[in-house]
């Protein structure tokens, strides 16, 4: 069994250092050190072009990280390995959910297992303009990551290091994202479902059937803070934003959340706890939809913003990933 490192130098904790800790547990690992993307793309392709590809590629950095990764390995037609997520981002909803230990804890890990199968799950992933990823929306979450983003270019080196991830966030939220929003005037969205009759979630938490529910229908149609699609749970810095992705295999999670920024901020334990039922939350299990905004709106994929978007095309993809299952590797 081989294992192929990949570290994001620009991620928010990637570091040269960090190629000691690789080399001191896991020696023969192929390591790639990239600061670009054209550097990762040809440190995959050696690795392709290798007489075996590694069963195991560690990538070490944050969601978008995972995702570039993922879709570089698509795009060059390599069959898909295990995939290890190993928090070195800001966010890192993706390698939380996987129970995903900081950096020298998970290479210890990966040593000390040993030539054992790896403990895997198995991942389904949402397919939004050609792009695999584990979740992508709009709303606050694409916000507050445009607004973070502003703030950690805008800061001197020193001082964006001391404010990255958490303190940063909040910063963006509590500084820019939320009180531009209160005066702004919440967008509209249309929901429509474009495949198999859609599931709706009931205040208990139960996956229920929707009559006249399949292509073409309308699931709904009004105002919104937050909405997006995932095939995970959590998304950045633990936000529990789809508590019922994993419940119906073949099913995507779908919300759209419309409660006003005061009222939502107010609440904010219960969000990120992904409590439910809230008032104005809606969830849906779909395998695929289409949102339609009355505005042009900033949107997401997998932690990254990539622009504004009027409509958007989700689809649960053909393609899924065996993710690492860190609670199962001894500590």
């Amino acid at each position: 069994m081989s294992t192929a490192v990949l570290i994001n130098l620009r991620s928010r904790r990637g570091s040269k250092k960090l190629e000691r800790t690789v080399r001191r547990f896991l020696p023969e690992a192929r390591l790639g050190l990239t600061r670009t993307f054209e550097e990762a793309q040809r440190f995959l392709m050696d690795l392709a072009r290798g007489q075996q590809g590694p069963d195991l590629i560690l990538s070490g950095g944050g969601d978008g990280t995972a995702v570039g990764l993922l879709n570089e390995l698509r795009r060059q037609g390599t069959p898909m390995p295990t995939l290890g997520l190993v928090p070195l981002g800001t966010g890192n909803g993706w390698a939380r959910v996987t129970g995903s230990p900081p950096f020298p804890r998970a290479m210890q890990r990966i040593a000390t297992h040993g030539r054992r199968p790896w403990p895997t799950t198995r991942f389904s992933l949402v397919e939004v303009e050609g792009t695999l990823s584990p979740w992508a929306g709009t709303g606050w979450d694409a916000e507050i990551v445009a607004d973070y983003q502003r703030i950690m270019h805008a800061l001197p080196k020193k001082y964006a290091e001391w404010f990255g991830g958490f303190p940063g966030y909040m910063m963006s939220v509590f500084g820019m994202t939320v009180p531009r929003m209160i005066i702004d005037k919440q967008a509209s969205v249309r929901v429509v479902n474009t495949g198999a009759p859609a599931l709706w979630i009931d205040p208990e938490g139960r996956a229920v059937p929707i009559p006249r529910s399949g292509d073409g229908a309308v699931l709904y149609e009004g105002p919104v803070s937050v909405c997006g699609c995932s095939t995970t749970t959590d998304v950045g810095l633990g936000l529990r934003a789809f508590p019922f992705a994993h419940d119906v295999p073949g099913r995507m999670g779908v919300r759209v959340y419309a409660e006003s920024t005061l009222k939502a901020a107010w609440n904010i334990g219960k969000i990120f706890r992904g409590e439910h039922p809230l008032p104005k939350d809606n969830h849906w299990l779909l395998d695929s939809c289409r949102f339609e905004f009355d505005r042009p709106v900033n949107f997401e994929i997998g932690g990254d913003v990539v622009g504004k978007r009027s409509t958007v095309d989700f689809a649960l993809a053909r393609e899924t990933v065996n993710v690492l299952d860190w609670s199962r590797i001894a500590a």
